[in-house]
């Protein structure tokens, strides 16, 4: 019966574990990771985090230049995009906004790969914590046939098992491995 409560103890503090990190990593890449954020940054992620159309199959980033902001990224919806660049344009202080965001075409070879990366990304090894929250920490971004990881993880082995799941998906052509490593891990 003991090693059972401890089992289930040690369960417990993993699964708190991996939604905390999940949480803390998941957003788009831009000005928030480089530790200098002010009031503007954090609206601007806030605002694009927040996009009712954002997933795992979008990628947003974003710069602040002055009352500049410069978007830029994938996704898959052109809702999104101009959801992104409406919302921005709104936040106090903007002036102006330069949308550089990509929609990606449409094609259910496409759609079909991310269906297979998604599966076997996520079912990967602990990978699975990545996919936890609102938004995810690992994007997933398919353009005709090409794979494209992006976000940040937690470690070099999680980045490169990603990376391999991505590879085994049936009919992509390439995978380009953008994963950042979380600061402060090795």
């Amino acid at each position: 019966m003991k090693p059972m409560i401890i089992g289930a103890r040690i369960l417990t503090v993993i699964l708190l574990l991996a939604i905390s990190v999940s949480v803390a990593v998941a957003g788009p890449l831009g000005p928030a990771d480089n530790g200098l954020e002010g009031g503007t940054e954090k609206e601007v992620r806030k605002q694009l985090v927040t996009l009712p159309f954002y997933g795992v199959f979008d990628f947003l980033s974003y710069s602040v230049q002055g009352d500049t902001v410069v978007l830029s990224g994938q996704v898959v919806r052109p809702i999104t995009r101009k959801d992104a660049e409406r919302r921005v344009a709104r936040i106090e202080g903007v002036e102006r906004v330069i949308n550089h965001i990509e929609v990606l075409p449409l094609s259910t070879f496409d759609d079909r790969i991310r269906v297979i990366a998604y599966r076997r990304i996520f079912r990967t090894g602990s990978l699975y914590r990545y996919s936890l929250g609102a938004n995810p920490s690992i994007h997933i971004i398919v353009n005709r046939g090409h794979i494209t990881l992006e976000g940040i993880v937690s470690n070099k082995i999680d980045s490169q098992l990603a990376y391999i799941a991505a590879s085994q998906v049936p009919g992509v052509f390439s995978v380009t491995n953008n994963l950042r490593i979380e600061r402060g891990s090795y």
